[in-house]
């Protein structure tokens, strides 16, 4: 069992090519020995933004404060606190912070598998 306060893990900036002011924290993962998805915590400061990309696993995400739109393609979607998104594999995404605090959400990812391949945590860098 893991229970830790979540600004005690290390918040580390998302360092692949298109994101800005972005910024997470790797909250369950493989390395805590959680066997099937991974829980990240992303910050994205205001006018920031999450890397334009697709991948093959799906998203779960759960915004916990601050504005912003969650690009679908080119299509925006609002989100604001509460705000839950699904996002399928394959599909192109990006987050933007279109408010003038952080955006704060938590994105669950499935780990490889069900015969998925490559991983799940190289677009934005947890383990």
């Amino acid at each position: 069992m893991k229970v830790i306060d979540h600004e005690k893990i290390e918040a580390t900036a998302v360092q692949q090519e298109g994101a800005a002011g972005c910024r997470i924290r790797c909250l369950i993962g493989e390395p805590d020995g959680a066997p099937s998805f991974s829980m990240r915590q992303f910050e994205v400061a205001a006018g920031g933004y999450t890397p334009r990309h697709s991948h093959g696993h799906e998203h779960e995400v759960f915004v916990l404060e601050g504005t912003g739109v969650v690009l679908e393609g080119d299509t925006e979607h609002s989100l604001r606190s509460g705000t839950v998104v699904f996002i399928p594999p394959h599909q192109v995404h990006q987050f933007r912070n279109t408010g003038s605090v952080a955006l704060k959400f938590l994105c669950l990812i499935p780990h490889p598998l069900r015969g998925m391949s490559g991983t799940c945590t190289a677009a934005c860098g947890c383990q």
